[in-house]
């Protein structure tokens, strides 16, 4: 039966997913249109060979790698000896042509960069996420990276969700939700919440990413409220284990990142004592994303070498601290402190006592990241007097050092 021609653009590709692991795949051309394509390439395993007299130094480190090999040279006749596939993507139209014309000759599917009419496959604009790749072919190129960028964002983000119907193991996700603004969940906490079929949330965990689950979806709430009612660690742990054991994927959302005073350590020996999988997603932590949506960096050349991140939740003069407050009062970086804003007077007058000079500028962060974030400055010496009349409270996030007087 013949076969349609290669400029008949109306007729629609056949649309396959090759398997190229271990197969001889030729690169004609070593610019940066094979530079973007090596990596997908080199990611399905082929055995690539590119052959081009100049390639571009991110192609050069490929082959000095040993990612690939590069033949630097001009293509000839019979490069695509036993190759299953073929790029070819030259700044020379007649080599394109010839190289093109050897594929035909040998059956070889042949992607032409500078001519699709031309090619006998085309190069669909591709994304992975998860084990599933992504293929997006139109007569429109720019289209064509648009819909793949918002079919994998979707993915990605768990905006656009399917469920896992095979190989899906049940267990348990302690997923970092960042500092409490919800478009700071990393992209795989966020897919993954998306495919919860149980939540168990912390007080400080994105609220609003709550109300995009479905109905189905059961959510637990462990709240854990200063002086208030709070759910214990081991019931905690204990509707992990019941729930994934049942058959459910369970997520625990934090906030900010599990094991930043987040006790998912805790958490996940009791999964892992319990036979229960845990996968640990990082979030981001409080302690340096706060500070920075107040304009406060953590470090800054000239300014300080070090930061330290310092639970307060204990005062200094608790025999229940591990905190050397002495060698935190004599280190010239930023301090960092979560959980302090309610012993922040016995914390300051501890750092005082210790040597910090009483004038170092202060910043406390309410319920940063969130439209309702408010910050006050203060020094070390007057910081106490000062959260007392705002009324600040927690979740609160106190930054000590000279680092504060950057943000103005």
């Amino acid at each position: 039966m013949p076969t349609a021609p290669l400029d008949d653009e109306a007729t629609p590709p056949y649309p396959v997913g090759l398997r190229l692991a271990g197969r001889r795949v030729v690169v004609i051309g070593g610019g940066v249109v094979a530079q973007r394509r090596l990596p997908a390439l080199l990611s399905a395993g082929a055995d690539v060979v590119v052959v081009s007299p100049e390639t571009t130094p991110a192609v050069q480190a490929m082959a000095d790698a040993g990612e690939l090999r590069w033949e630097q040279r001009a293509y000839q006749d019979g490069d695509l000896a036993d190759a299953w596939y073929a790029m070819v993507a030259t700044s020379d139209p007649a080599t394109n042509a010839a190289a093109a014309a050897e594929a035909e000759a040998q059956r070889i599917f042949c992607a032409r960069s500078d001519d699709a009419a031309a090619s006998s496959a085309w190069t669909p604009a591709s994304g992975r996420e998860e084990g599933t790749v992504v293929a997006v072919l139109s007569g429109d190129p720019r289209r064509s990276v648009a819909l793949r960028d918002a079919i994998v964002g979707g993915l990605r983000d768990g905006s656009l969700a399917a469920a896992h119907h095979r190989g899906r193991t049940p267990g348990v996700a302690l997923v970092g939700g960042g500092p409490g603004d919800p478009e700071l969940i990393t992209v795989k906490g966020r897919r993954l919440l998306a495919e919860a079929d149980v939540v168990v949330a912390d007080r400080l965990a994105p609220r609003e990413l709550l109300d995009e689950l479905p109905p189905s979806v059961e959510v637990i709430d462990a709240s854990k409220i200063p002086y208030g009612r709070f759910m214990a660690q081991e019931a905690i742990n204990n509707a992990l284990i019941e729930h994934a054991r049942a058959g459910k994927f369970v997520v625990r959302l934090k906030g900010g990142d599990p094991y930043v005073f987040g006790r998912g350590m805790e958490e996940l020996i009791a999964c892992a004592e319990a036979g229960v999988p845990v996968t640990v997603v990082p979030g981001i932590s409080s302690s340096i994303s706060v500070p920075a949506a107040a304009g406060i960096p953590v470090t800054h050349r000239g300014v300080t070498h070090e930061f330290s991140v310092i639970s307060g939740h204990v005062a200094p003069e608790d025999p229940r601290s591990l905190v050397d407050w002495d060698a935190a009062a004599k280190m010239r970086g930023t301090l960092v402190l979560l959980m302090a804003v309610e012993r922040i007077a016995a914390i300051s007058a501890a750092l005082v006592a210790g040597g910090r000079a009483p004038q170092t500028p202060v910043a406390v962060i309410q319920e940063g990241t969130t439209s309702a974030q408010r910050v006050v400055r203060a020094t070390l010496a007057t910081v106490a007097d000062v959260v007392a009349a705002e009324g600040i409270r927690p979740p609160s996030i106190v930054v000590i050092g000279d680092v504060v007087a950057l943000a103005g």
